[in-house]
């Protein structure tokens, strides 16, 4: 989605709200919590003809910080990238 275009039907019709002001919204509605102190802003891209979302973290010191504190997950030998069995 970053591409401009979009990963499920193909448009260009994609929308960014990264460059929003206060996006982690009331109560961090719109982050995710990277600890109990901690939360990370979510930068979201919207196609808006198919309504499919993605979402991404920016800042490059929350990456960091769930790279230190979060458990990385295994590949499982059984899927391929996509999660198909």
């Amino acid at each position: 989605m970053k591409t401009g275009v979009c990963p499920k039907c193909h448009s260009t019709e994609i929308y960014s709200g990264s460059d929003i002001p206060l996006k982690k919204g009331p109560f961090g509605s719109n982050a995710i919590p990277v600890s109990m102190t901690s939360i990370a802003a979510l930068d979201n891209y919207v196609c808006v003809d198919c309504g499919y979302v993605e979402s991404y973290i920016g800042d490059r010191e929350k990456l960091k910080e769930i790279h230190r504190k979060w458990a990385r997950v295994a590949e499982s030998p059984s899927t391929d990238v996509h999660g198909a069995v």
